[in-house]
């Protein structure tokens, strides 16, 4: 929770500090958001459906509407980093518990699934909420578990080289500004002087630089003026 949003972060162990990979205001973003409440409540007094919401002074949020009794309710992040709300149903006597809500999911009116950072695993294009690309250097091959960034032997710039992908944005681009504006040829500079730096995203319509201390999930996007350059070692 923010003064102005709530956001959410991943810890990355070798970035110098955490990255934010979703954010939302409650309803009136000139407030400050002093608490938020997860509440269910009936619809009507008849109480034929219940509205999940997380709520503060400056607004109100509405999750889920189950068609049941909701009261049951709890709200939990993943260890994936995906928000869910989980309600249980008392009147059947197996399988009571039903997920009626999950922030990054193909269903979701607020996130698709792309833009959850694990969900092409370490390394992976996604795109309609499916894993479909390895990227390489030769290109982008078909994505499977195994799908992982090449590792460097050496942090130092003659021992590696970067490969283009293009249109695609990395997680952290959606909800950061990145730096800028500067040139392409300036925001591979500091990643290469950095060496937790796996690589480095740019998009050439706002010259705008994102550098990228784990990969993880790239989505796929028209602009094929989004850039992604990813460290390989040299052979």
């Amino acid at each position: 929770m923010e003064p102005k949003q709530l956001a959410m972060y991943r810890k990355i162990n070798n970035s110098p500090r955490s990255v934010l990979y979703y954010s939302t205001s409650l309803i009136n973003g000139k407030d400050t958001i002093q608490y938020v409440k997860f509440k269910s409540d009936p619809e009507t007094d008849e109480g034929f459906a219940y509205k999940l919401t997380l709520g503060s002074v400056s607004g109100t949020l509405v999750l889920a509407r189950p068609k049941y009794n909701g009261t049951l309710s709890f709200l939990r992040l993943g260890m994936d980093g995906n928000l869910v709300i989980y309600t249980y149903y008392d009147k059947v006597f197996w399988g009571g518990y039903e997920k009626t809500f999950s922030l990054f999911d193909r269903d979701s009116i607020w996130e698709t699934e792309c833009q959850l950072p694990e969900r092409c695993g370490d390394f992976g294009v996604c795109e309609d909420n499916q894993c479909v690309a390895c990227p390489s250097e030769k290109g982008l091959l078909g994505w499977s578990k195994s799908c992982e960034p090449n590792k460097l032997t050496s942090c130092a710039a003659k021992d590696f080289h970067y490969y283009k992908v293009e249109g695609v944005d990395h997680y952290m681009s959606k909800y950061t500004r990145g730096s800028g504006p500067v040139k392409v040829e300036d925001c591979g500079k500091k990643c290469t002087s950095d060496c937790k730096c796996f690589g480095y995203f740019y998009k050439e319509d706002t010259s705008r630089c994102w550098l990228a201390y784990d990969l993880m999930t790239l989505t796929k996007v028209s602009n094929s003026t989004h850039l992604g350059f990813i460290k390989v070692p040299n052979k």
